[in-house]
C-alpha cells in the first residue's frame, strides 16, 4: 500500500497539474463555466438565489484562483511540501469538483463540466467518475501520507505559482496562448459546421419476439421497425451547431462567409472595454476603400447598440448572433476576428487589435 500510495501521489499530481494549465490557457472559459453553474444553483436554490447572482461578477477571479490552486497543489504534491497541508487542500478541492459534477451528471445541468478546458471532453458521469477516482486516491494518500517525507521546496512551489498566475494574466489580457476552440485561426466556419465524418446507423426491428439490429432496412417485411439508433454520434456530430448570424428581417449565417469580413464582436454592453474604441475606429478607418467589410456581431438590443455605435463613431452595419456562440468565437469584449470566405484569418484581442496594413496582408 506504501508504493500504491506513491504511485497515487504522482497520478494525482499530474492530473491536477495537467487539468489546471490547460484551463489557465483559457480562463475565461472556466469563468463562462462558473457562471452557468451559478445562474443553475440560483434556479434549483430559490432561496440562495442573491448569493449566487452577487458571485457573477467574481467568477473571473474564482477561475483563476482555482486553476492557479490545481497547479500550484499538483506540483506541492509531487515535490512532497509541506505534505499534511496539500493533501488536505486537495481533498477540499476535489470533494468540490466532485459536488459540481454529480450535480451535472444527476441533474443534467452543465453538461460539459470543462474538467479539461476545450481540449478534452467528457460526458457528466465520466466527469464524475474521474473525480470519484481522483477523491480515492487522494484518501490513499492521507492515510499513508506519514511515509512522505517533506523536502525544502517551497521555491519550486512559488515558482509554480507566480507561473501559473502569469499565464491566466496573458490568456485574460490576451488571448489563450493556444487556441483549443472551434474558431481558431485556420479553420473554416462552414466545413466545422458539417458532419466530421459520415454518420453510421443501426436499425433495430423485431419479428417473432426476437430482436434484430440490421445497417439498413432489411428486405422482409415480416420484419417489425421499433427503433434507429445513430453509431457514432459523438464523432460525426459538427464541431459548430449554433453559429447563425441575423438582423431583424434576414438570416445573414450564408451572407457572411462570402469575400473578406473583419468582425467586431461585441458581446454585450456591460462590460465591454470602451477604451479600446479609439484604437479599433482607426483601424476601421484605414480599411476604407478596400475590399474589406467591417461588420459588428453582437447579442445587445437593437436600440442600444445603435445608439453605443453613434457614441463610439463607428458608422457599421451590425448583425444579431448567440450571446453563448459570441463568448466562443471571443474571450475578449471586444474582440476582432477577420475572415475570407469563411476561413478565419486572424483573431484579436482588443489589447492587440491590428492595424489596418496588417489586415489587409492576411486577406491577400
Amino acid at each position: 500500500m506504501k508504493i500504491v500510495a506513491q504511485i497515487a501521489r504522482y497520478v494525482v499530481g499530474a492530473v491536477f497539474i495537467f487539468s489546471g494549465l490547460i484551463k489557465l490557457n483559457d480562463p475565461v472559459g472556466t469563468q463562462i463555466k462558473l457562471e452557468e453553474y451559478f445562474e443553475v444553483f440560483a434556479q434549483d436554490i430559490s432561496f440562495l438565489s442573491g448569493f449566487f447572482h452577487s458571485m457573477v461578477p467574481f467568477a473571473l477571479y474564482l477561475a483563476v484562483f482555482l486553476c492557479v490552486a490545481e497547479v500550484v497543489l499538483g506540483v506541492a504534491l509531487l515535490v512532497a511540501y509541506r505534505p499534511k497541508t496539500t493533501n488536505f487542500l486537495l481533498l477540499l478541492i476535489i470533494v468540490f469538483f466532485s459536488f459540481l459534477t454529480f450535480y451535472s451528471a444527476y441533474f443534467n445541468k452543465v453538461t460539459d463540466c470543462g474538467c479539461f478546458g476545450d481540449a478534452i471532453k467528457l460526458k457528466p458521469w465520466t466527469s464524475f467518475t474521474k473525480d470519484l477516482i481522483l477523491l480515492i486516491l487522494i484518501v490513499i494518500i492521507i492515510i499513508y501520507q506519514r511515509f512522505t517525507r517533506p523536502l525544502p521546496t517551497a521555491m519550486i512551489v512559488a515558482l509554480a505559482t507566480v507561473g501559473s498566475l502569469g499565464l491566466a494574466f496573458y490568456a485574460i489580457t490576451h488571448l489563450s496562448p493556444v487556441d483549443m476552440l472551434p474558431y481558431k485561426v485556420g479553420n473554416s466556419i462552414p466545413d466545422q459546421m458539417k458532419p466530421a465524418e459520415p454518420y453510421q446507423f443501426e436499425y433495430i426491428f423485431e419479428k417473432n419476439g426476437k430482436t434484430y439490429r440490421f445497417d439498413k432496412f432489411p428486405g422482409d417485411s415480416t420484419y417489425i421497425y421499433k427503433d434507429m439508433v445513430t453509431l457514432n454520434e459523438d464523432k460525426a456530430k459538427p464541431k459548430i451547431t449554433d453559429y447563425r448570424v441575423w438582423n431583424d428581417s434576414t438570416d445573414f449565417t450564408q451572407e457572411s462567409f462570402n469575400g473578406k469580413k473583419l468582425i467586431l464582436i461585441v458581446k454585450n454592453l456591460k462590460d465591454i472595454n470602451t477604451a479600446a474604441f479609439p484604437t479599433i475606429r482607426k483601424l476601421v478607418d484605414g480599411l476604407e476603400g478596400a475590399d474589406i467589410e467591417t461588420l459588428v456581431f453582437t447579442s445587445a438590443a437593437s436600440d442600444e447598440i445603435e445608439d453605443f455605435l453613434r457614441e463610439q463613431q463607428l458608422k457599421v452595419p451590425f448583425y444579431f448572433a448567440d450571446a453563448t456562440v459570441l463568448k466562443t468565437i471571443s474571450r475578449s469584449n471586444p474582440g476582432i476576428l477577420l475572415m475570407k470566405d469563411g476561413v478565419i484569418k486572424g483573431k484579436w484581442h482588443y489589447n492587440d487589435t491590428p492595424d489596418a496594413e496588417q489586415v489587409k496582408k492576411l486577406v491577400e
